[in-house]
């Protein structure tokens, strides 16, 4: 049987101070519907890190998965870029 795709972002932690818990910001540009600019969204996702390898600044890949608590239904992939 084949699970369905999951969804997968790209963002940075902006918090990190949860046990094995992270909080991450994802940025899109969205094109503004009367002017044409393009104009930066940001998402916040709180994402579960087991290891808790991932801090403040890093960018990290993170997928959906089953809900873990209240609010956390990703959990952080991989650490792409170290915060430096």
């Amino acid at each position: 049987m084949e699970r369905n795709l999951r969804k997968e972002r790209i963002g940075i932690v902006t918090s990190d101070k949860m046990d094995k818990s992270v909080v991450v910001t994802v940025e899109r540009r969205v094109m503004h519907p009367k002017y044409g600019k393009f104009v930066k969204r940001s998402s916040k996702f709180m994402a579960h890190d087991e290891k808790q390898e991932a801090h403040i600044g890093d960018t990290v890949r993170i997928m959906e998965t089953r809900p873990i608590s209240k609010n956390k239904c990703w959990r952080v992939v991989e650490v792409v870029e170290r915060a430096k």
